[in-house]
């Protein structure tokens, strides 16, 4: 018998490039994760704080500063990622290579802002606490060091997967709610009354200070780029999918945009809502913590106070929680990178090693110190921790730009020119307006 010819589909198969697209999908959902680690890490007292209180002071009148310092920082964070999924290690591997000096200046830099970062961003959870349980300000501390112990335990338990798996749910619940309320609040702003910058008689000290302030966290501290670089890495070793350079810049980038959105977007609520006269801004957290939630119930109606005062809540926990993961990651990796040079994909953790419980500890232990002994009122407090962050970000945003310019980096993975040459320029900003802070500060007269 004559073999039968072989049966064609006359269906026309699918064209797919080399690299398929379901393929592509699953790339991008194994390298997603860092990126909204960085916005539960940024999307806190920068935010829920800082940004609310820009415009219910000023109106419109810094929206500029907060646009132009999401702009203009955005190559010293975008470097974290990029260093890591370019060699293989972190930043601090990046500060190492450039010699002793440079792990010595990021440690002075950790060590001096470390405490009073760990301190604001826990106290602003705990007023948030108080606030939706209705309990008096006098419980403060006691709540703020079981926050922290509930953070500690969870990471124990957790580690780096229960920390990422959280903050893809608390990310977006709290960005829909925001872009709700501000799509509600937008008629109620005057815009013919809320000049784009501030009048005459606004520029002083008092305003050039709380420039700094709301700079030094806009959209975060800088530190984070570390962080990120790390976290970066132990995502890859969590999916097992090593990133390439697009896919991990991509997961910032989601990141990074959609908490510079936020940002703005508390500024228009604070100007729509808190902004006017007879408004004062309230020097307790948890009446503060009150006034924040405020902003949501008076847009969306009162029914979404609880649901907002909890998404607050929610939010702040999985900052808290990020900022106690990330200062003991980075001071393992420098312990370690002090003693020698880091392995790329290296297969274990930074919770597995000793010092990184070790340095969790302090980290939490000074910082429930420095709220029992120095907490007078919250924006003050906040305002010294975001200026010492403000003060310190052109050093780390001088070694990042090293570090992804070094020998290290192929020349195909470095970043564009575009970006080095803005860069620089956010460099040259973060210097000056620190050296001006500086000099108002201690030499006007």
């Amino acid at each position: 018998m004559a073999a039968m010819p072989p049966r064609i589909d006359p269906r026309p198969a699918p064209s797919r490039p080399a690299s398929s697209r379901p393929a592509d999908r699953d790339a991008f959902w194994k390298a997603l994760g860092p990126g909204l680690l960085f916005a539960g890490a940024a999307v806190g007292v920068s935010h829920l704080v800082q940004s609310t209180r820009a415009g219910a002071s000023y109106g419109l009148g810094l929206l500029a500063f907060v646009v132009v310092a999401n702009v203009l920082k955005y190559p010293a964070f975008a470097f974290g990622p990029h260093y890591a999924a370019a060699t293989g290690t972190s930043l601090v591997e990046g500060y190492r290579r450039q010699g002793r000096w440079a792990l010595a200046l990021y440690a002075l830099v950790t060590v001096g802002t470390m405490l009073s970062v760990q301190a604001a961003v826990t106290v602003v959870t705990a007023a948030l606490t108080l606030n939706l349980l209705g309990l008096g300000a006098d419980l403060l501390v006691p709540v703020s060091a079981a926050i922290t112990a509930a953070c500690a335990a969870l990471l124990a338990i957790g580690h780096y997967r229960w920390l990422d798996r959280v903050m893809k749910v608390v990310v977006v619940v709290l960005t829909v709610s925001t872009l709700a309320a501000t799509a509600l609040a937008l008629p109620r702003l005057d815009w013919s009354a809320l000049p784009l910058w501030p009048p005459p008689d606004a520029w002083n000290p008092a305003t050039v200070f709380f420039i700094a302030a709301l700079v030094g966290w806009m959209p975060s501290a800088i530190d984070i780029s570390v962080w990120h670089s790390l976290w970066t890495l132990a995502r890859r070793r969590d999916s097992g999918h090593a990133p390439t350079v697009r896919q991990a810049r991509l997961d910032f980038d989601i990141g990074y945009f959609g908490a510079a959105l936020l940002a703005v977007c508390f500024v228009l609520l604070g100007a729509a809502v808190m902004h006017g006269p007879g408004v004062t801004l309230a020097d307790s957290a948890p009446a503060f913590a009150n006034q924040v939630v405020s902003l949501y119930t008076q847009t969306l109606g009162a029914w979404s106070g609880p649901l907002i005062a909890a998404s607050a809540l929610v939010v702040m926990l999985s900052t808290t929680l990020t900022v106690l993961d990330g200062w003991p990651r980075a001071l393992t990796a420098l312990v370690e990178r002090l003693s020698g040079p880091e392995s790329p994909g290296a297969p274990d953790d930074a919770a597995s090693r000793p010092v990184y419980w070790i340095s969790l500890v302090v980290v939490s232990a000074g910082a429930l110190a420095i709220l029992g002994l120095l907490l007078t009122e919250l924006k003050a407090f906040v305002d010294l921790a975001t200026t010492l962050s403000f003060l310190t970000a052109p050093v780390l945003a001088i070694l990042n730009h090293r570090a992804v310019t070094g020998p290290e980096v192929a020349a195909p993975l470095r970043p564009s020119r575009g970006l080095l040459a803005l860069s620089r320029v956010g460099i040259v900003f973060l210097t000056v307006f620190a050296l001006g802070y500086l000099y108002l500060r201690f030499f006007a007269a």
